[in-house]
């Protein structure tokens, strides 16, 4: 036998396995016979699949209501309490830790400020406070299968290469390989606004649909988009830059060297320099007497009736309205899900955003197509956690758990 077929036998075994886990996780509870008949597997491999991952505590058997005679029905659903993992969201200016269960409960966290403006400092801060989180939990771990950390950037996510980050010089970092030879613990990579959007099909607002586009509103302007099921990556592995598509060709110019690129407009900090600005030239606001404004404050006040507020919101969602009907013209979803701070006053921007949606997307595409707040947009490190949940139910981790 030669060393492709053995590879292929591997993955049959691994992807026959996920199946099965997969099953058991979003249908359970379910009994063997049904598992064999959904994923059309024979019975055979069914049984042993499944005590494979009874013994290695991964799901349990739980007895159904008595069947009418004969006897009572076995069922099987999956295991979550005694496995953890933690989930890491490194954010320009900030980290945040958390615990999860496999079930994707937080168990604790942990959120600092973090600056760093090289690789190094980055990384030595990153290990560090890892180091100390996993201390600091140790008592709750009984049982540490993964780490996740997501980050603002281009990722490879089969490999957990980091390729660019927007605020430091990266230097194709194994960030994936570099964690796991130093915890002993297998490690996921990938980019914050796909890593949520994933969040969200799992756990959140889109778990309903197959199909759905993520909008990120935070300090810049993202996408992550599930097509299927699954993040689309493309080729290259970045999709959704829609931050990047040009709103404006006489607008102000973008970090990317572009002008009048979404971002320079529908971003927190575009938001709210543009406000100060108007103020500056004299705009009457309930803001004009704030030292420091912050994107909640626009919010609050716009909620609160300030006019040039719900004006700038306006804008802001008229232009996301804009882009969004783009993206919806090239991908169909059967949901559009926004995050941000500017979800405070959804009544002031989806009414805008559904508005140009309407006017520039092709009616069968927009017809009953809902626009939704995010439900996880508080737990920032749901994204990476989602990560090491694909991991599962793709088999690249399960298979790990059932070999140790």
């Amino acid at each position: 036998m030669n060393g492709g077929q053995i590879g292929n036998v591997d993955l049959v075994k691994q992807l026959n396995s996920a199946a099965v886990y997969r099953l058991i996780d979003q249908q359970g509870p379910i009994s063997r016979i049904q598992v064999a008949d959904v994923s059309q597997l024979a019975p055979a491999s069914v049984t042993k699949i499944t005590r494979q991952l009874l013994e290695r505590g991964l799901i349990k058997e739980v007895a159904q209501q008595a069947s009418t005679g004969g006897r009572r029905a076995i069922s099987l659903t999956t295991e979550v309490e005694p496995f953890h993992s933690v989930a890491v969201r490194l954010g320009r200016d900030y980290i945040q830790f958390s615990l999860y269960n496999l079930g994707g409960k937080e168990l604790a966290s942990s959120h600092t400020e973090f600056f760093y403006t090289t690789q190094e400092e980055m990384l030595d801060g990153l290990l560090g406070s890892l180091k100390a989180f996993i201390e600091q939990q140790k008592n709750l771990t009984n049982n540490l299968i993964a780490i996740g950390i997501a980050l603002p950037g281009l990722v490879n996510p089969e490999s957990g290469v980091v390729e660019y980050m927007p605020n430091i010089t990266i230097n194709n970092l194994a960030l994936a390989d570099l964690i796991k030879d130093t915890f002993h613990v297998e490690c996921f990579v990938g980019n914050d606004v796909r890593g949520m959007a994933l969040a969200e099909h799992y756990f959140g607002a889109s778990q309903d649909c197959q199909d759905s586009i993520l909008v990120s509103v935070h300090r810049g302007t993202g996408a992550g988009i599930i097509v299927n099921g699954q993040v689309f990556l493309g080729f290259n592995r970045n999709v959704g830059e829609i931050g990047h598509i040009q709103i404006d060709p006489l607008g102000e110019q973008c970090q990317c060297g572009n002008f009048g690129c979404l971002e320079t407009v529908a971003a927190n900090p575009a938001i709210v320099d543009r406000v100060k600005k108007l103020i500056a030239q004299g705009y009457e606001s309930s803001l004009a007497d704030q030292e420091s404004i912050t994107i909640d404050d626009v919010c609050e006040h716009a909620n609160r009736g300030d006019e040039l507020s719900k004006q700038s919101l306006v804008r802001v969602g008229n232009q996301l309205g804009k882009a969004i009907a783009i993206t919806i013209n090239l991908f169909n979803p059967q949901k559009i899900v926004i995050a941000g701070d500017i979800t405070q006053s959804r009544d002031i921007i989806f009414p805008a955003i559904q508005r140009n949606v309407e006017t520039q997307s092709l009616p069968t595409f927009h017809h009953s197509l809902p626009i939704v707040p995010s439900q996880l947009d508080k737990l920032p490190t749901m994204g990476a956690f989602a990560m090491i949940k694909r991991a599962m139910l793709n088999g690249v981790l399960l298979q790990k758990l059932l070999e140790d």
